[in-house]
Parts: C-alpha cells; sequence; structure tokens
C-alpha cells in the first residue's frame, strides 16, 4: 500500500508543532526530515536541535534523508536524536556498505539514495543490503523544482529487479510529487512518496494524502 511521507522542509516551523498535529489526524504515514550541509548540496537545512524537537511532538516514524558529505560521521547521533529510517546518497560517499551497516546497527530502517544523474547498477550490489531505495526525482538541495520524467524509468527498473530476485526493499520517490506525477510513480513501483511543496501548499492535509494515494 502507498504511504506519504510529507516533507518538513515546507512545513510552517513557527507553528511546527501545530503542523504536525494536523499531519497525524491527516492520515500521514511518516514525517520526512531533509538534512542539508551546503556542501554536498547547495543548501544548508534543519538539522539535530529541530530532529530532537520533532521526536518528543510525535510518534510517526521519522524518515532522515542525509544530503551530506561524510555522512559516516553523524549516523550515530541521527539515529539516536530520534530518526526510524536513514538514507545515505551513494554519491555522498565511498563508504556506502559501511554507512548502511551503522544504520543496521542502531536497529533503523537503511536507505540509500540516487541522485538524477546516478544510474541504478552503481547501486545495484547494495540491494540486497537496504531497507529502501531513494529515487530523487529532482536534484537535491531546494523544494519546488519540476519532476524529472526519467525518473520513471528507474521506479520501472528498481521494481523489476524487485521482482526478479525476490527482494523486500521499498521504493521511496522524493521530488516533484504531486497528484500527476504521485500516480505515475506509483504505477511504476513505488511504495513511499515524499511530497513537500504541493502537500503543504494543499488547504486540506487529510485531502491530500487521499489524493496522493489514488483514493480521491
Amino acid at each position: 500500500m502507498t504511504k506519504i511521507f510529507p516533507s518538513l522542509l515546507s512545513a510552517d516551523f513557527l507553528a511546527l508543532k501545530d503542523e504536525i498535529d494536523t499531519l497525524e489526524r491527516a492520515g500521514v504515514d511518516a514525517l520526512h526530515f531533509d538534512v542539508m550541509d551546503g556542501t554536498f548540496v547547495p543548501n544548508i537545512s534543519i538539522g539535530l536541535p529541530i530532529l530532537e524537537a520533532v521526536r518528543r511532538g510525535t510518534t510517526l516514524p521519522i524518515d532522515v534523508h542525509l544530503m551530506i558529505d561524510n555522512p559516516e560521521m553523524y549516523i550515530d547521533v541521527f539515529c539516536e536524536k530520534g530518526a526510524d529510517k536513514v538514507s545515505v546518497h551513494v554519491e555522498s560517499t565511498p563508504h556506502i556498505h559501511r554507512a548502511i551497516q551503522k544504520i543496521k546497527k542502531h536497529g533503523k530502517e537503511a536507505g540509500i539514495v540516487v541522485n538524477p544523474g546516478t544510474a541504478i547498477d552503481v547501486i545495484q550490489p547494495m540491494l540486497t543490503e537496504v531497507d529502501f531505495v531513494l529515487v530523487m526525482s529532482v536534484n537535491p538541495g531546494f523544494g519546488g523544482q519540476a519532476f524529472i520524467e526519467q525518473s520513471i524509468d528507474k521506479i520501472h527498473t528498481l521494481h523489476q529487479l524487485r521482482k526478479t530476485h525476490n527482494l523486500t526493499f521499498n521504493i521511496e520517490v522524493d521530488g516533484g510529487i504531486n497528484e500527476k506525477t504521485g500516480q505515475q510513480v506509483i504505477d511504476a513501483g513505488a511504495d513511499w512518496l515524499v511530497a513537500g511543496s504541493y502537500f503543504f501548499k494543499h488547504s486540506d492535509y487529510a485531502k491530500a494524502v487521499q489524493t496522493l494515494k489514488g483514493q480521491a
């Protein structure tokens, strides 16, 4: 069943607790938490103090997406401060296997992320090791970008690899998700949708959840 993970980066931070309470009532499945360092991606975003606060304010799973160089240095602390799922870019470290092992050591779900310019072949050796693959359908670093159509082929490839090799990883998609692209990626095999700008500009979060799940 499709799951919806709103990206908190697009939320109203002046009213973050109210936003989280509304998201819970709307029936979202988890909260997506984008961490950017200004080096791996050209932007700086939220970090550990916000994660700690969000963790105190919700029982929803928190999906931490590390868009940072040398993620191995920070995996332990993000796991300790409240992450339930942690994903790491294959492009951000020469030690991706070690990074995935670190996440799993904490008993968290471990994900590997691929940028739009990265081929699925690059991560294929890791597909037996991860709990999920996050396909970036925009270039990471900024919200509000247009969906990159070639992402659909990547999702389809992952879906076929999962079926062919009887693997269990989930497919997550982040970037440019709306009612149209959401259905396209679901049809291609996606399980989890991350929605930022589309979701938080919606006047009715519950309806946004239903629409993205194809129930509206």
